[in-house]
Protein backbone atom coordinates (compact mmCIF):
# COMPACT_ATOMS: atom_id res chain seq x y z
CA UNK A 1 0.00 0.00 0.00
CA UNK A 2 1.40 3.42 -0.95
CA UNK A 3 1.64 5.88 1.94
CA UNK A 4 0.09 9.35 1.44
CA UNK A 5 2.64 11.95 0.30
CA UNK A 6 2.73 13.97 3.55
CA UNK A 7 3.77 10.87 5.49
CA UNK A 8 6.38 9.88 2.94
CA UNK A 9 7.79 13.39 3.08
CA UNK A 10 8.20 13.44 6.85
CA UNK A 11 9.15 9.79 7.20
CA UNK A 12 6.47 9.05 9.79
CA UNK A 13 5.73 5.52 10.98
CA UNK A 14 2.22 4.09 10.93
CA UNK A 15 1.71 5.57 14.40
CA UNK A 16 1.77 9.06 12.87
CA UNK A 17 -0.87 8.14 10.33
CA UNK A 18 -3.16 6.67 12.97
CA UNK A 19 -2.73 9.58 15.35
CA UNK A 20 -3.93 12.07 12.77
CA UNK A 21 -7.22 10.29 12.17
CA UNK A 22 -10.33 11.50 14.07
CA UNK A 23 -9.93 8.72 16.66
CA UNK A 24 -6.56 9.43 18.26
CA UNK A 25 -4.34 6.37 18.58
CA UNK A 26 -2.62 5.57 21.85
CA UNK A 27 1.16 5.11 21.63
CA UNK A 28 2.15 1.48 21.28
CA UNK A 29 5.57 -0.15 21.29
CA UNK A 30 8.74 1.84 20.85
CA UNK A 31 8.56 5.60 20.28
CA UNK A 32 9.89 6.93 16.96
CA UNK A 33 13.67 7.36 16.87
CA UNK A 34 13.31 11.08 16.09
CA UNK A 35 11.35 11.50 19.32
CA UNK A 36 13.92 9.63 21.40
CA UNK A 37 16.55 12.09 20.22
CA UNK A 38 14.61 14.97 21.82
CA UNK A 39 14.81 13.45 25.30
CA UNK A 40 17.85 14.37 27.43
CA UNK A 41 20.38 11.66 28.23
CA UNK A 42 19.45 9.84 31.43
CA UNK A 43 15.71 10.35 30.86
CA UNK A 44 12.96 8.07 29.55
CA UNK A 45 9.71 8.71 27.70
CA UNK A 46 6.55 7.77 29.56
CA UNK A 47 3.89 8.96 27.10
CA UNK A 48 3.57 10.69 23.74
CA UNK A 49 1.03 11.69 21.11
CA UNK A 50 1.38 12.79 17.49
CA UNK A 51 -0.99 15.48 16.19
CA UNK A 52 -0.99 18.77 14.28
CA UNK A 53 -0.58 20.86 17.41
CA UNK A 54 -0.07 24.23 15.73
CA UNK A 55 -2.55 23.59 12.89
CA UNK A 56 -0.10 24.08 10.04
CA UNK A 57 -0.80 20.79 8.29
CA UNK A 58 2.28 19.01 9.66
CA UNK A 59 2.29 16.35 12.41
CA UNK A 60 3.92 17.49 15.66
CA UNK A 61 4.77 15.71 18.92
CA UNK A 62 3.53 16.03 22.49
CA UNK A 63 5.54 13.99 24.99
CA UNK A 64 6.33 13.48 28.67
CA UNK A 65 9.63 12.23 30.05
CA UNK A 66 11.19 11.68 33.47
CA UNK A 67 14.56 10.72 34.89
CA UNK A 68 15.55 7.14 34.10
CA UNK A 69 17.57 7.00 37.32
CA UNK A 70 15.55 5.34 40.07
CA UNK A 71 14.98 7.73 42.95
CA UNK A 72 14.27 6.61 46.49
CA UNK A 73 11.30 8.96 46.86
CA UNK A 74 10.14 8.86 43.19
CA UNK A 75 9.03 12.49 43.41
CA UNK A 76 11.32 13.85 40.73
CA UNK A 77 9.83 16.25 38.17
CA UNK A 78 8.36 15.15 34.88
CA UNK A 79 8.72 17.29 31.79
CA UNK A 80 6.12 17.86 29.11
CA UNK A 81 7.50 18.98 25.76
CA UNK A 82 6.01 20.15 22.49
CA UNK A 83 8.06 19.58 19.35
CA UNK A 84 6.94 21.21 16.11
CA UNK A 85 7.52 19.75 12.67
CA UNK A 86 9.45 22.28 10.61
CA UNK A 87 9.22 22.78 6.84
CA UNK A 88 12.33 20.61 6.33
CA UNK A 89 10.66 17.72 8.20
CA UNK A 90 12.76 17.95 11.36
CA UNK A 91 11.25 18.26 14.83
CA UNK A 92 12.09 21.29 16.98
CA UNK A 93 11.26 21.55 20.69
CA UNK A 94 9.46 24.85 21.26
CA UNK A 95 7.85 24.45 24.71
CA UNK A 96 8.61 22.69 28.00
CA UNK A 97 6.85 22.56 31.36
CA UNK A 98 8.11 20.78 34.51
CA UNK A 99 4.94 21.21 36.60
CA UNK A 100 1.91 20.27 34.50
CA UNK A 101 2.51 16.49 34.84
CA UNK A 102 2.48 15.25 38.45
CA UNK A 103 5.24 13.13 39.98
CA UNK A 104 4.91 9.40 40.78
CA UNK A 105 4.13 10.04 44.44
CA UNK A 106 1.73 12.93 43.89
CA UNK A 107 -1.34 10.66 43.74
CA UNK A 108 -1.46 9.67 47.41
CA UNK A 109 -2.22 6.07 48.35
CA UNK A 110 -3.51 5.41 44.84
CA UNK A 111 0.01 5.81 43.48
CA UNK A 112 1.18 7.43 40.25
CA UNK A 113 -1.58 9.91 39.28
CA UNK A 114 -0.54 10.55 35.68
CA UNK A 115 -3.22 8.98 33.51
CA UNK A 116 -2.68 10.13 29.93
CA UNK A 117 -2.00 12.77 27.32
CA UNK A 118 -4.64 13.74 24.78
CA UNK A 119 -3.89 15.56 21.54
CA UNK A 120 -5.83 16.74 18.49
CA UNK A 121 -5.29 19.50 15.91
CA UNK A 122 -4.61 22.69 17.88
CA UNK A 123 -5.50 21.10 21.23
CA UNK A 124 -3.87 19.10 24.01
CA UNK A 125 -4.72 17.91 27.52
CA UNK A 126 -3.00 16.34 30.52
CA UNK A 127 -5.12 13.97 32.63
CA UNK A 128 -4.58 12.83 36.24
CA UNK A 129 -6.35 10.48 38.68
CA UNK A 130 -5.42 9.81 42.30
CA UNK A 131 -6.38 9.72 45.98
CA UNK A 132 -7.37 7.01 48.46
CA UNK A 133 -10.91 6.75 49.88
CA UNK A 134 -11.43 10.22 48.46
CA UNK A 135 -10.54 10.06 44.77
CA UNK A 136 -9.81 13.04 42.58
CA UNK A 137 -9.23 13.76 38.91
CA UNK A 138 -8.09 16.78 36.99
CA UNK A 139 -7.65 17.68 33.36
CA UNK A 140 -5.57 20.62 32.15
CA UNK A 141 -6.53 21.66 28.61
CA UNK A 142 -4.67 23.99 26.24
CA UNK A 143 -5.41 25.35 22.77
CA UNK A 144 -3.19 26.90 20.13
CA UNK A 145 -3.48 30.66 19.60
CA UNK A 146 -2.57 31.69 16.05
CA UNK A 147 -2.30 35.30 17.17
CA UNK A 148 0.14 34.58 20.00
CA UNK A 149 1.70 31.54 18.30
CA UNK A 150 1.60 29.46 21.45
CA UNK A 151 -0.61 27.14 23.49
CA UNK A 152 -2.66 28.72 26.24
CA UNK A 153 -4.69 27.32 29.11
CA UNK A 154 -8.37 27.15 28.17
CA UNK A 155 -9.89 24.86 30.79
CA UNK A 156 -9.17 23.18 34.11
CA UNK A 157 -11.60 20.55 35.34
CA UNK A 158 -11.31 19.15 38.86
CA UNK A 159 -13.52 16.35 40.23
CA UNK A 160 -13.66 14.42 43.49
CA UNK A 161 -15.74 11.63 45.00
CA UNK A 162 -15.69 9.13 47.87
CA UNK A 163 -15.26 5.50 46.86
CA UNK A 164 -18.37 4.63 48.89
CA UNK A 165 -20.47 7.03 46.78
CA UNK A 166 -18.93 7.32 43.29
CA UNK A 167 -22.22 8.64 41.90
CA UNK A 168 -21.88 11.76 44.08
CA UNK A 169 -18.99 13.28 42.21
CA UNK A 170 -18.36 16.98 42.61
CA UNK A 171 -16.86 18.80 39.64
CA UNK A 172 -15.47 22.31 39.29
CA UNK A 173 -14.53 23.90 35.98
CA UNK A 174 -12.28 26.93 35.54
CA UNK A 175 -12.16 28.93 32.28
CA UNK A 176 -10.81 32.24 31.01
CA UNK A 177 -11.37 35.10 31.39
CA UNK A 178 -13.58 34.51 34.44
CA UNK A 179 -11.05 32.47 36.44
CA UNK A 180 -7.71 33.30 34.81
CA UNK A 181 -6.19 35.23 31.93
CA UNK A 182 -3.70 34.24 29.27
CA UNK A 183 -1.40 31.54 30.61
CA UNK A 184 1.24 30.09 28.31
CA UNK A 185 1.70 26.33 28.64
CA UNK A 186 5.37 26.88 29.55
CA UNK A 187 4.31 29.03 32.52
CA UNK A 188 1.36 26.97 33.76
CA UNK A 189 1.52 25.92 37.43
CA UNK A 190 -1.35 23.68 38.66
CA UNK A 191 -0.89 25.12 42.15
CA UNK A 192 -1.06 28.73 41.03
CA UNK A 193 -3.27 29.54 38.03
CA UNK A 194 -6.45 31.10 39.44
CA UNK A 195 -6.43 34.84 38.89
CA UNK A 196 -3.13 34.61 37.00
CA UNK A 197 -2.45 36.03 33.54
CA UNK A 198 -3.52 39.18 31.67
CA UNK A 199 -7.22 39.32 30.71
Amino acid sequence: MQMPKPFLRYGLPLLGLLALTPAMAEPEGEPPAELKRLVPKGSKLIDWQIADLNVDGRPDVLAVYESAVEQSDDDGPRTLLIAIRQANGALKVVKRNDKVVYCRQCGGVFGDPFESLSAAPGKLSVNHYGGSNWRWTNTFSFAYSRRDETWQLVRVEESSFHTSAPDKMKTRTFKPPRDFGKIDIADFDPENFKGVGPK
